[in-house]
């Protein structure tokens, strides 16, 4: 019965009671504290909207030379479609009309060959989007039409002390509230009600730390915690006017000319850019 008395005494003590002969327990003696309790962080819910490629990335001189090879390997390998077959066919009963006892070229059969002059009259009558928008012409950056060959990640300005920054959008969690609903509230105050996005799963992403400076740092508040949750852009269009805040899209090189080095290295473990 030893250790478990003395761990007893020993927790205690440790608490700022002291024992009396017979086992009592006195009260603290005047200037020794307890023990302090431990500083509290204020917790944020942060969102990483990325609006996904929407092209695919043009072609390296390296690419193009392998996506030739592996074409021509496949033409090469391949068996004839329902379509080059029945051209076959076509094209040798126009040579041998006779031997069959009908006469294709006469007939109002639409022939493999007709169909063919269709598709490519269309073809070239159509009119292919450009890769670089006015956007991109006019390094608009408030647009989401712009970089259609790269991952576009949201930023807003706000306010933190007496400094505005730009961050991911973010915002103080509530009582009663999970971390992915802070998130969910900072994605409809920054950009209203009606933007569509789908956030992939309940887990966050990942976490930035950071203390406040001395002067506005206090025993129950000695700094701050961001969640980061991650979410695909499902709105084709955003409007300028929808915004309420000012925001932009950038792709992660562009990131840098905006965020502060720390918080920069934290989100670039998680934001990617294909």
């Amino acid at each position: 019965m030893a250790a478990p008395i003395l761990g007893l005494v020993e927790t205690w003590r440790r608490r700022g009671a002291l024992w009396l002969p017979g086992g009592n327990m006195a009260a603290p003696m005047p200037g020794i504290m307890a023990a302090p309790t431990r500083a509290s962080w204020r917790l944020l819910g942060a969102l990483c909207l990325q609006r996904p490629a929407i092209v695919s990335a043009a072609l390296s001189p390296m690419e193009e030379v392998v996506a030739r090879l592996m074409q021509q390997l496949e033409t090469e390998r391949s068996r004839l479609s329902d379509h080059e077959v029945r051209h076959q066919a076509e094209e040798e009963q126009l040579r041998h009309p006779k031997d069959r006892g009908d006469d294709l070229a006469s007939s109002s059969v639409v022939l493999a060959r007709d169909l063919e002059e269709v598709w490519e009259d269309r073809f070239q009558k159509a009119e292919l989007s450009p890769r670089l928008t006015d956007a991109d012409k006019n390094n608009d950056r408030t647009s989401l039409n712009r970089k259609l060959d790269s991952n576009l990640t949201l930023l807003v300005k706000q306010k933190v002390g007496d400094q505005e920054l730009w961050l991911l959008p973010q915002m103080e969690w509530q009582s009663g509230e999970t971390l992915r609903n802070t998130a969910e509230r900072a994605l409809v105050s920054f950009l209203g009600n009606r933007i569509q996005a789908k956030f992939l799963g309940n887990a966050p992403c990942g976490l930035y730390k950071y203390k406040y400076p001395r002067a506005i740092s206090t025993e129950d508040s000695m700094g701050a915690k961001v969640f980061f949750f991650k979410a695909l852009l499902q709105s084709s269009h955003l409007s300028k006017e929808e915004s309420k805040a000012d925001c932009v899209w950038v792709t992660k090189s562009e990131m840098e000319d905006y965020l502060k080095p720390e918080y920069l290295k934290q989100i670039s473990r998680f934001v990617v850019d294909l």
